[in-house]
């Protein structure tokens, strides 16, 4: 396969997952990090990194709306429930 093929299997894939991710709003980021290791975060600042590195100035807060389709406040305030104290256990565990 050629790289322009790859590369855009890997954006349908990455795109396919952030749409996912988005129709999935009552997973919150702490689950994904506790279970993944990564969450909506990393993906949106992964995004903000490449684009950094090819030279295109985006701030972390471009980078997340570009992900989350909205402001990061904004996403937080419609879907983002406050940790329970398993969660906040957990992710105490696996990353601390």
């Amino acid at each position: 396969m050629d790289e322009k093929t790859t590369t855009e299997l890997e954006a349908a894939a990455f795109r396919r997952l952030r749409d996912h991710l988005a129709a999935r709003p009552e997973v919150q980021n702490i689950d994904l990090m506790n279970l993944a290791g990564f969450c909506r975060n990393c993906l949106s600042r992964w995004y903000q990194e490449a684009a950094n590195a090819r030279g295109i100035a985006m701030t972390k807060d471009e980078g997340r709306e570009a992900f989350y389709g909205m402001a990061y406040e904004e996403w937080k305030r419609r879907f983002q429930g406050q940790a329970t104290e398993a969660q906040k256990a957990a992710f105490a565990r696996s990353h601390g």
